[in-house]
């Protein structure tokens, strides 16, 4: 994880050094210093991430001491540069003569902060050289590997691990298996005589290993095959070793000798050998935890299709193996969903009581435990097993339910779901690690939009460019991919089937809570648990508008400040929201959506760094203050749901400006309430615009070479335009067009097969129009972009 620390500052040095070099003499060969070793320790980090996930609890504490120093010296590293660039934005713009009054003064006045930052520099030299040096002393190499971390050695850390005995469970610790194993094993003893390729998918802990063991043990089935085979590959793996496993279990089955020097068969040798004892055989083989996209590339040619009705079935926790393994029609998918709230307290009861009822003095808090698991044998059975042992009263089931998250990483009992959920994450290539650690800062349940999230990871600098694709594109497949590892749940779906909310399990947002603590990555901030990390804080995620909380987390170090008090609490007080440019004044990102805040003080202004601010739902005033036009870096203003009914012409100073969402304001450029005119040149970077309700809005032009970038344009509620904005056809980015509670006469011009306007449409991939709310009138109009 600290790879990603290394990233992010390594990010900020490129373009310092190639764009700044004549702003302030000598800083920039520094910061060229800095880099180079930077790169060099960076080299040697994946070797030490991997030996910390080998070691885990085992780990030498030198390495993560060595690992940890790394991290908070990229911060470091961070925090000068932009400091830096604080600095250089201030120096004054005098093209005339260099010794004048104006820069002589400036010089005095900016001496100290100017040797503060050369002193802060050279410290981060010397911390770096310490590090560079450390990592010889313990031997880490420089690793040539850019895919996931795969951690083979996981396998040695002492720990009992359930899916060892999940294939021979007992009946009290199953349940709700009947139907998908039925429909398992229609599929591997009917069909067509093709060999097939049966996946059962879902996250870690669902019971994969468990039904597909119920599936492999069927009389039905063991009378149907010729040869069984059950294979674990897990995240390391050789071929030759599965290769090798799978011979001897073959050769087993049929009690004949394995071939003479097996153990020093080639992959291509195994291969032949394998293929020999499957002719005409009728066969079937579990391939159980595959991991790999290449895995079924690489035993395919070993698996003999002999047209006798021979499956293959995997289980995997991602999709895109799922992906990689369907090649015909006769390939079957199972998606193992979660056991039912019914389901999991039948399964909670037989695991404690040994039977399928609580006692009712144990009704209440048994339900709760049940929640807690949201479906999850593996945690259910877990939690149950430990509850079983102890005394069965509600006080010493309360104090269980308050520790069950510290226990985690302790109890025999319930370390084994930390390990099978952790393999998820030690799995994540590391630009997808910061992502997924990031539902973490938003409270356990919460369902967050898939379009904040992704806003706020640009704003973070965890996306990564990729040409051709924009930030959103690529974040959008970050999303993509953590939710095709069983990572993310999809809470709803937008009309193009892109996830349009999303949250984790809660079991893995209690793990994720418990990496922030090693990480620095995020601190949670609220009254039932008000205690502060060591180190440097990144981020807050704060649950409480009290200001004694508030103020003990003041932190310059601080990048991203997220309010969740909501309208339960208090509004956020004047104290604190003043203090935030002097406390936080390197802020990226700044979220109070849902917290009542009654005013924006100017100082804001001063956020020289923020990328992304969302005040949406928060009670502002009607004007926005004129200090947003000093705000250079923003990307997205989100003012949806607040009392802002006028934007300053300031807006227009935002050429980074990507995402701008409000309701019922009046633009600027809005002439007499009755046009709105966005000229050549404006808005460039802008990606989304919603307007709305505006209800004297009557025309809408666009000149071409303004909203060169937009991608999404709604109108909503505009009563009076009854016709498409001029110049819409020069908008050639428009992906999506939504019109939502428009008039008659607009949406009758726009109607395909008729309507005088729709030619200038056809551009646009998808529009969608809504008619009416409650019965749910949507239309959707589909174009082919030319």
């Amino acid at each position: 994880m600290a790879e990603i620390a290394v990233s992010l500052a390594l990010d900020k040095l490129l373009p310092l050094i190639r764009d700044e070099a004549n702003l302030l003499r000598g800083i920039p060969k520094e910061f060229a210093d800095i880099q180079k070793e930077l790169e060099s320790i960076q080299a040697c980090l994946e070797n030490a991430d991997r030996r910390a996930a080998e070691e885990g609890d085992n780990t030498n504490k030198g390495i993560k001491t060595w690992v940890k120093g790394l991290r908070e010296a990229s911060f470091r590293i961070e925090d000068v540069i932009d400091e830096y660039m604080i600095y250089v934005e201030q120096q004054p713009h005098d093209h005339g003569c260099p010794t004048s009054l104006r820069k002589v003064i400036h010089f005095i006045k900016t001496l100290k902060r100017r040797h503060q930052i050369a002193s802060e520099i050279q410290q981060i030299k010397s911390f770096l050289r310490g590090i560079k040096q450390r990592s010889k002393d313990y031997h880490f190499q420089p690793s040539v590997e850019q895919g996931p971390s795969s951690y083979g050695g996981r396998q040695s850390v002492q720990w009992h691990d359930p899916r060892l005995r999940s294939r021979y469970l007992e009946e009290a610790e199953v349940v709700g298996i009947e139907g998908p194993r039925d429909e398992l094993i229609g599929w591997l003893v009917e069909g067509p005589p093709e060999r097939s390729v049966i996946s059962v998918v879902g996250m870690g802990g669902l019971g994969k290993t468990t039904l597909v063991g119920r599936v492999f043990n069927n009389q039905k089935v063991i009378a149907h095959f010729d040869y069984h085979a059950w294979i674990t590959v897990s995240q390391s793996y050789t071929v030759e070793g599965l290769m090798r496993d799978l011979l001897m279990k073959l050769c087993k089955e049929k009690r004949v000798d394995p071939p003479q020097g097996i153990s020093i068969m080639g992959q291509d040798s195994l291969i032949d050998e394998v293929r020999n004892h499957l002719q005409q055989k009728r066969y079937v083989v579990i391939f159980d935890d595959v991991w790999s996209v290449e895995l079924w590339d690489q035993i395919e040619n070993a698996m003999l299709d002999n047209k006798n009705g021979s499956r293959i079935l995997i289980t995997t926790r991602m999709d895109s193996v799922v992906d990689s393994c369907k090649n015909s029609p006769s390939d079957k998918v199972h998606e193992l969903k979660p056991l039912t709230q019914k389901e999991s307290m039948e399964l909670f009861c037989k695991k404690v009581f040994q039977c399928h009822n609580s006692p009712e003095e144990l009704k209440k808090i048994s339900s709760e435990f049940v929640e807690k698991c949201k479906g999850l044998p593996l945690a259910i059975v877990a939690i149950g097993g430990l509850l079983s042992k102890k005394e069965k009263t509600p006080s010493e089931w309360e104090k269980i339910r308050r520790s069950l998250s510290s226990e985690m990483d302790k109890n025999p009992h319930l370390i084994g779901i930390t390990k099978i959920l952790g393999f998820s994450y030690d799995d994540l290539p590391y630009y997808l690690k910061s992502c997924f650690l990031y539902f973490g800062i938003y409270p356990e349940d919460y369902e967050v939009k898939s379009t904040r999230l992704i806003r706020q990871w640009i704003a973070e600098g965890f996306v990564k460019d990729e040409e051709g694709k924009t930030l959103e594109d690529i974040a959008q497949q970050y999303l993509t991919e953590l939710i095709g590892r069983s990572l993310v749940q999809v809470s709803s779906f937008s009309i193009d089937g892109k996830a349009k909310s999303c949250r984790v399990h809660d079991l893995l947002h209690d793990m994720i809570l418990r990496k922030f603590k090693d990480l620095s990555f995020c601190q949670h901030i609220s009254k039932e648990d008000e205690s502060m990390s060591s180190g440097v804080i990144r981020r807050l995620s704060i649950a409480s508008s009290s200001d004694d909380l508030m103020g003990s987390t003041e932190s310059l170090h601080t990048r991203s400040l997220l309010v969740f008090a909501g309208y339960e609490e208090s509004a956020l007080t004047n104290n604190f929201v003043q203090r935030i440019p002097t406390k936080y004044r390197l802020l990226k990102v700044l979220d109070v959506e849902d917290s009542l805040l009654y005013s924006v003080p100017e100082n804001w202004g001063n956020l020289a760094h923020l990328k992304y601010l969302s005040l949406k739902n928060s009670n502002m005033p009607t004007q926005l203050p004129k200090f947003i036009g000093k705000l250079q870096n923003l990307e997205t203003l989100d003012l949806r749901r607040t009392g802002v009914k006028e934007m300053q012409k300031e807006i227009c100073k935002l050429r980074k400006l990507r995402h701008l969402l409000g309701d019922d304001m009046a633009l600027f450029q809005l002439k007499n309430g009755e046009s709105l005119y966005f000229q050549d040149g404006g808005f460039q970077q802008l990606r989304e615009l919603a307007l709305g309700p505006l209800y004297n809005l009557k025309s809408i032009i666009i000149d071409k070479g303004a909203l060169h970038s937009l991608e999404k344009l709604q109108f909503w509620q505009i009563p009076e335009l009854k016709t498409v904005p001029a110049g819409i056809q020069h908008l050639e980015k428009l992906e999506v067009l939504d019109i939502f509670l428009m008039s008659d006469e607009f949406n009758e011009c726009i109607a395909p097969g008729g309507g005088p306007e729709h030619p200038i449409i056809q551009h646009v991939p998808l529009v969608k129009i809504t008619t009416n709310i409650t019965k749910l009138k949507i239309r959707v109009i589909h174009h082919s972009r030319h």
